[in-house]
């Protein structure tokens, strides 16, 4: 069997943990920075700080057409390049409007380099080990999104200084383009060349529409989740200073789902490992609304209530996005040509970009007029009609497109 854990695919494993770490060792801490130095208000730090996934989410079609069209690495290097210098920018900025600038346009480097180093990943992994390989890929990215924050958070504390913390996440992300720029890639073949016709498919995998719809229902009942999960356990579970240890909790998860779901992505059972994920994703989102809502029909204890239905939560939504994010976006690359790979990488990103863009959005627009509650019902009903779509339509839409006879 080929080797899996070669040495560039641990080199690019590497680079993709650095470049998260750096992005999230200063998430938690933005809004206090921007709080504190710059005197800004709670919508001003909330316009600030989405400017970053806005403009992400506009450069993930023409990163993957770029991907396609131009040497990877020379796309990877630069991309990496740019996204490393941004952190220089948060030190430069003295006043709101330049952090804004900064920020918002550090998104896009960001959106370019996700896409680029995920299909250098691919590309350096033997053909055999491949659909597995994608599955471990994410270990890198849930490991930083599980430490990061608490090691920014502590570092804070323990020196009271975001300067120092604007130097960490440079320094991070410049070892991560140094690493990346060990990486060798085998030339590209005249046959991989894309065409000079533009076209849609340049920049959306048409032919993966359907998957790509599917993962829109996952973003949003994650948007929600992510954005609206301290206020509502505040609010509604009397839960206070929990929201760390709920995405500790979902870290874990899904570093337990990539380990444990491995085997089936080896065998190359990815419609098996999507419908595993959804469905534990489904019963997670389903617990943390019910819970609460039968504690205040007085049928299971308070305490038991916030530790199942809050925590437990967490580690089943962990488990279930584990499972199914790889299978997805295995079966977006395996709708695509080779050719096509960049494209199908940014394809996944947009639509789960798009999902967790209109959560956010109806989830405050329904909190709004109804209630909380009601905002996590609707994402209760959101991932249900997920699920639903993919076992009446996209698994047999993915079967019927599949160009990768090893993978079913």
């Amino acid at each position: 069997m080929d080797k899996l854990w070669n040495r560039n695919y641990c080199k690019v494993m590497a680079a993709n943990f650095t470049l998260f770490f750096a992005f999230y060792v200063l998430t938690p801490l933005l809004p206090l920075y921007l709080s504190e130095h710059f005197g800004a208000t709670k919508d001003v730090i909330g316009l600030v700080l989405s400017g970053y996934t806005i403009t992400a989410l506009l450069f993930r079609p023409f990163s993957g057409y770029v991907v396609d069209s131009f040497p990877r690495k020379m796309v990877l290097m630069v991309s990496f390049s740019v996204f490393a210098i941004f952190f220089a920018g948060y030190l430069a900025a003295s006043t709101l409007l330049l952090f804004t600038i900064v920020r918002t346009l550090h998104g896009g480097p960001f959106g370019a380099l996700t896409v680029a180093n995920s299909t250098v990943a691919i590309d350096v992994l033997p053909s055999s080990r491949r659909t597995e390989g994608i599955g471990y890929y994410g270990l890198s990215n849930n490991l930083a999104m599980a430490i990061a924050p608490t090691i920014g958070i502590f570092i804070y504390q323990l020196t009271n200084s975001f300067e120092f913390l604007f130097w960490l996440a440079l320094i991070v992300a410049t070892t991560g383009w140094l690493i990346d720029s060990t990486v060798k890639l085998k030339p590209r073949d005249s046959s991989q060349a894309r065409s000079s016709r533009l076209s849609l498919d340049r920049f959306f995998l048409t032919r993966g529409w359907l998957l790509g719809l599917n993962m829109v229902a996952f973003g949003f009942s994650f948007g929600v989740l992510s954005n609206y999960l301290a206020i509502y356990g505040k609010e509604v579970m009397g839960i206070t200073g929990g929201t760390g240890t709920y995405f500790m909790l979902c870290s874990v998860g899904l570093i337990l789902s990539r380990l444990q779901g491995s085997k089936a992505l080896r065998d190359g059972r990815v419609t098996h490992n999507a419908a595993t994920g959804m469905v534990i994703s489904l019963v997670g989102y389903t617990l943390f609304i019910l819970m609460p809502t039968l504690t205040q029909c007085s049928m299971v204890n308070v305490q038991w209530s916030m530790f199942i239905g809050y925590y437990g939560s967490a580690l089943l939504i962990g488990l279930g996005n584990g499972h199914m994010w790889p299978a997805f976006q295995n079966m977006t690359i395996n709708v695509a040509t080779n050719k096509q790979r960049g494209t199908a990488n940014s394809t996944i990103l947009i639509s789960w970009d798009i999902g967790m863009g209109l959560g956010i959005l109806a989830g405050g627009i329904v909190a709004e007029l109804i209630s909380y509650s009601a905002a996590f019902w609707t994402v209760v009903l959101v991932n249900g009609t997920g699920v639903a779509t993919y076992f009446l339509a996209t698994r047999a839409f993915f079967l019927r497109r599949n160009l990768n006879p090893t993978v079913r």
